[in-house]
């Protein structure tokens, strides 16, 4: 596989609810999505940046939509679901990965920022494809199968003052 280099076209999906879930479990802290990107990105030609979000009618999401916009994020937002026996339900699996899919052909390198097990899948294909999957997450949550099927992991953990606010 190819190694990191300034002329990579890199794609950055971030999967908020995963990063915002760990990084509350395991530090009570929020997630710098600026210096997330910029380490993301390493300094290669960004293509695109998308944050899965969820909307739960919080006072504060309409401006944490806003400030991500503000960085460079396109922001993809979905409403929590509401079942009959009152369990809800909100993620982005299916949207992310399509959206990894389709940019597969116009990148080199796409960057998952999530620790969700279910992605492993994906690195696999687009490894196949030869296409460089770079995660990010915090890794005592992040999947290990995840971690080892990704061409490299990066553990947020490891870089505490630079991921969190």
């Amino acid at each position: 596989m190819t190694s990191v280099h300034d002329a990579q076209r890199v794609a950055v999906l971030a999967d908020a609810q995963n990063l915002y879930h760990s990084a509350q479990s395991l530090y009570s802290r929020k997630v710098d999505y600026s210096k997330l990107l910029e380490k993301a990105v390493q300094g290669r030609e960004l293509v695109r940046a998308i944050a899965y979000v969820i909307r739960a009618e919080s006072p504060d999401e309409e401006s944490f939509f806003s400030a991500l916009r503000d960085i460079g994020f396109e922001t993809r937002i979905k409403d929590i679901k509401t079942f009959r026996d009152g369990s809800q339900k909100a993620d982005w699996d299916v949207g992310m990965s399509l959206d990894a899919v389709t940019l597969a052909d116009h990148v080199d390198v796409l960057v998952l920022a999530t620790g969700d097990g279910d992605f492993s899948r994906l690195c696999r294909h687009l490894r196949h494809e030869g296409v460089r999957t770079e995660v990010m997450a915090f890794g005592p949550s992040a999947a290990d199968e995840l971690a080892e099927a990704a061409t490299t992991f990066l553990d947020a953990s490891e870089r505490e003052e630079t991921f969190l606010l």
